[in-house]
Order: structure tokens, then C-alpha cells, then sequence
């Protein structure tokens, strides 16, 4: 599978994740609104997410992956299938106990996450403590989930973990919808609806690699030399997720010192934000990830300069009118997509305020993530954590200071702006370590993208001034419509100036969809930029 492929594979079922994700939120915004439920179920929700992105998608997949993909590819699946399961093995040891260990002390956690709940709020307190005892037993399916999906990602398998999103989707959807009624609330619903969707998501991924041949068995956990690099490897990035969770942690604790609905505000906002994030970013990272680090493993130097120069204008091209887009038209996409029932036209007003402070961070943190792979594909996982350390400490400050005059929309702020120094620190890192090139032809094609994304912004604020009032007067539907039509004609402005600057070709889109079934070999990735 070549690189574009990967990235189109990924980004597609992510995109259609995400999609899921707006339905679920739309139906979200409606009944729970911004009220005491809403800000109590997003902590429960954040609450397991936290813990997630350092043990399943943060440290432990930046450290398995690039093993696991090295052993594939020097001893064979047999050896690198045994490594999986000795990391089954150990994860299932620490994990189990430490979800035992959280739920009983739930109480004492709520307290420390979101310390606004104790004071004087104990309507929220209670059902955050409720939610969270539900909701904690994801990060555990998830962990495995994550190891089950490294392996299908290092054999260029990158559709079953990609589409795992769309099944918890579905499942709070489906707890809205159908458990909604009889539960003592709706976000008691969904609260079991996230329980529910680890156990599909897991079970999925289970079937998936059964399907290609690779089955995990069960044995007792022990510390084999390999399982010792790993924990070498996941020692900095235990600690540099942990930071990254950090910034997260205390943007939600601030907010919930802010009067109630800022926790929502922040998250339907964040909602947002993460689609170009998870479309782009994560798929680049994924798709990168295991193919750099078997073109570094057998000394493939210019497959791996082509597919990290790839990396950056695939961040670029998308990144750059996604930002654009949410400065210039993200009140018009908030009060589309969630203003209706109990999320009223001033909880979407405020939502777009913070949305737009996110978006300021958005390029950045996508090519923060092509930068960091770099750096973890090389076994690197130390140098990422001192920069995170760096902008935890300045994400802290600048909330601080941005709370008192802006409030919730400050916290998502200092988020944006501190992504920026993250980006500047890693560039400083890998040039200074010649791990990257960037060439003068990669910066033009960078620049005439910028002009085509500010084009394409001037189109959508003349559009929402002078077509939009018409379809937001309307029902539903016709706001939908008129939603489908801003995003369309903003896509082909900025396609159209791309096409006749020649930064999109007839060729990059044939590559995406090549003819004939290829081997998953390094070869593929070979062919890339020639």
C-alpha cells in the first residue's frame, strides 16, 4: 500500500468517524444542551480519554509500533506476532489493576479533575462521580484495542483501526436514541454507551486480526529483553503523553471554575477542531509511522525523505483552509450543526468563540504530528518530551492570564498559540540533527497553498454574508443544504487555484487509487516521488 493510499484509507474512515461524531453531537447539543449533565458527562467522558491517549494511542503505540514493524520485517511475522503477545501479556498485568484502582478512588478523582464540581456543586459532583465509574473501564478495551491495532497497522492494514472509531459512535447514537428513556439520565445513557462501544471496538479488532491470521494468545506476563526496550521506549513517552494530557487536564479544571456550560461550550468546540485534526493528522501519523520506520530499519534514506516531504505538504494542503475556514465561517458551521433544543443561540455563539481560538494552533499540531513521528520512527521518544514539558508549562501560564478577560474562549487560546512553540522546537530539533530537508520547491508550493486558503476564505465570509442568511432562516434541512454549499464551493475555490498553480495534478489523484492489488512490502513506499 503506498503512502497516499495509507493516508486516504486512514482519512477516509476517520472522516466518516468523524461525520458519526456530528450526528452523535448534534443529538448530544439537543438534549443534554450545556447544562449541569452536559458538563458532568464530558468530564466522565475525558476522564478515561486522558489516560487513553498515554496508554493506548500515545506512548505505548509511538514505542510498539516501530518494534513491532522492525521485527516484522527482519525476523519474520512469527517473531513479531510472539512480541505482540508478550506486550498483551504485560499491558493486561498493570491495566486491569490500575482501572480497579481508579474506580474505587472515583470519588477523590473527581474532586482533583474537576475541582469546581466540589464547591457548592454537588448536583454535578454526584453525576460526575456516577458517569465516571461507568465510563472508566473504556481506557482498558481501548489499550488492547490499540495493541491489536498497531499490528494491523505495521502489516499496512490501516482500515480495521481506522474504522473502530465509527462503532463508539454508533453506540452512544444508539444510547441517545434507545436507552435514553429508561435511564436516569440521558447522560447515564451515554455513559454506558461508551462502556458498551470498547467492548465492540475491541471485538472488532480481535476479528480483524483473526481475519489476517494473527492471533494473540493468552500468557503470563513476563520481562523479556524485548518487553524491556519497550518500556525504555515508553518511559519518555509515558512522561511526554503525560504532559500533553497535562495541557487537557488543566484547560478542565479551569473551566470548571467558570460559571456552568464552559466545560460544554469548550467541548462542542473541540468537536470541531478535531475533525481536521483526526482526518489529517492522525492519519498522516498513523500511515507514517510504521512505513518510516521500516524504511530507516533497512536504510532506505530517500524513501524516507520522500515519504516525510510528503507528510508536510499533505499536513500543509489541508490544514491551512481548515483553519481559514473555522476563522471565517465558525460561528455559521457551530450554529448549524448544534444550535437547536437545549443548546440555545448563545451557548453556539460562545462555542465559536472558542473554536476559533483552537483554530489558531490547528497547522501547527498537525505538522507537530508528521515532526513527532520523525523523531519516534528514529526510536526517539525522549527529545518530544522536553518540548512538552516547555509548552505544558507555557499552556498553563498564558490559560491563566487569558482566563480573567476572555473566560472559556482564553483556555482554548492559550491551547492554539502553544502548539506553535511546540512546532518551532521540533523543527529546531530534527534541523539541527539533520533529520529534515525542506526544500526551497516545498516551501513555494507551502506558500502558494496559504494564498489559495486566504482566497478561499474571502469566498466563504462573501458567501455567508450573501447567500447563508437565506438557508438559516429556514428549516433544518435547508440549513444543511446551505452548510453542504459552503463547504463545496470553498473546497473548489481552493482546489481550483491549486489545480491551475500545478500543486494538484491529474497523477496525485491516480495515485490514490491504484490499479491492481500491490504486495504490502517497502517497495510500495519506494515508488513514492519518482
Amino acid at each position: 500500500m503506498s503512502f497516499s493510499k495509507a493516508i486516504i484509507t486512514v482519512g477516509g474512515l476517520t472522516l466518516g468517524s468523524r461525520l458519526l461524531g456530528f450526528v452523535r453531537d448534534i443529538l448530544t447539543a439537543a438534549v443534554l444542551g450545556a447544562g449541569p449533565v452536559a458538563d458532568a458527562f464530558f468530564v466522565a467522558l475525558k476522564l478515561p480519554n486522558f489516560f487513553r491517549r498515554i496508554t493506548a494511542e500515545g506512548a505505548f503505540s509511538v514505542s510498539f509500533v516501530p518494534i513491532f514493524a522492525g521485527e516484522l520485517e527482519e525476523n519474520g511475522k512469527e517473531s513479531a506476532v510472539k512480541f505482540a503477545q508478550e506486550a498483551q501479556a504485560v499491558m493486561l498485568a498493570v491495566m486491569i489493576p490500575f482501572t480497579i484502582l481508579m474506580i474505587v478512588a472515583m470519588p477523590w478523582v473527581i474532586y482533583v479533575v474537576a475541582p469546581g464540581f466540589g464547591a457548592g456543586d454537588s448536583a454535578r459532583y454526584d453525576l460526575a462521580l456516577e458517569m465516571s465509574r461507568i465510563t472508566f473501564p473504556y481506557i482498558l478495551l481501548m489499550s488492547l484495542t490499540a495493541l491489536l491495532g498497531g499490528v494491523m497497522n505495521s502489516f499496512n492494514r490501516f482500515g480495521p483501526f481506522a474504522a473502530a472509531p465509527m462503532l463508539f459512535n454508533l453506540s452512544l447514537i444508539a444510547a441517545l436514541m434507545f436507552f435514553s428513556p429508561i435511564a436516569e439520565t440521558p447522560g447515564h445513557a451515554m455513559a454506558w454507551g461508551v462502556a458498551v462501544a470498547g467492548i465492540l471496538q475491541f471485538a472488532w479488532l480481535f476479528y480483524a486480526c483473526r481475519k489476517l491470521g494473527v492471533m494473540l494468545k493468552w500468557q503470563r506476563p513476563k520481562l523479556t529483553p524485548r518487553i524491556r526496550t519497550l518500556f525504555r521506549k515508553m518511559g519518555p513517552g509515558v512522561f511526554g503523553a503525560g504532559i500533553a494530557q497535562i495541557n487537557l487536564f488543566v484547560d478542565m479544571v479551569l473551566a470548571s471554575l467558570l460559571p456552568i456550560g464552559g466545560i460544554s461550550y469548550l467541548y462542542y468546540a473541540d468537536r470541531l477542531y478535531q475533525l481536521p485534526l483526526g482526518v489529517i493528522g492522525i492519519a498522516i501519523g498513523t500511515a507514517l509511522l510504521p512505513m518510516l520506520s521500516r524504511a530507516l530499519k533497512t536504510n532506505e534514506k530517500k524513501t524516507a525523505e520522500r515519504l516525510f516531504t510528503k507528510g508536510i505538504e499533505a499536513g500543509v494542503m489541508f490544514a491551512l483552509p481548515a483553519t481559514i475556514a473555522y476563522i471565517a465561517v465558525g460561528g455559521t458551521l457551530v450554529d448549524i450543526l448544534f444550535v437547536r433544543g437545549a443548546f440555545a443561540a448563545e451557548d453556539g455563539a460562545q462555542a465559536a468563540y472558542a473554536l476559533m481560538g483552537y483554530s489558531l494552533g490547528l497547522p501547527a499540531f498537525i505538522l507537530s504530528r508528521v515532526l513527532s513521528t520523525v523523531f519516534f520512527a528514529h526510536g526517539d521518544t525522549t527529545s518530544p518530551v522536553k518540548f512538552a514539558v516547555i509548552c505544558a508549562i507555557m499552556n498553563t501560564v498564558l490559560a491563566l492570564a487569558l482566563i480573567l478577560p476572555f473566560k472559556h474562549v482564553g483556555i482554548a487560546m492559550a491551547t492554539g498559540l502553544t502548539a506553535w512553540v511546540n512546532l518551532a522546537l521540533l523543527i529546531r530539533a530534527l534541523r539541527k540533527r539533520e533529520l529534515i530537508t525542506l526544500t526551497k520547491g516545498a516551501i513555494r508550493r507551502a506558500t502558494i497553498m496559504l494564498g489559495a486558503a486566504l482566497a478561499m476564505g474571502a469566498g466563504l465570509l462573501v458567501m455567508d454574508y450573501v447567500m447563508m442568511p437565506h438557508f438559516m432562516d429556514s428549516g433544518t434541512g435547508m440549513r444543511l443544504v446551505g452548510l453542504a454549499l459552503l463547504v463545496g464551493i470553498g473546497a473548489a475555490i481552493y482546489g481550483f487555484i491549486l489545480y491551475i498553480t500545478g500543486i494538484l495534478t491529474p497523477s496525485m489523484v491516480k495515485e490514490l487509487f491504484p490499479k491492481g492489488k500491490k504486495q504490502d512490502t517497502i517497495e510500495d513506499v519506494q515508488q513514492l516521488g519518482q
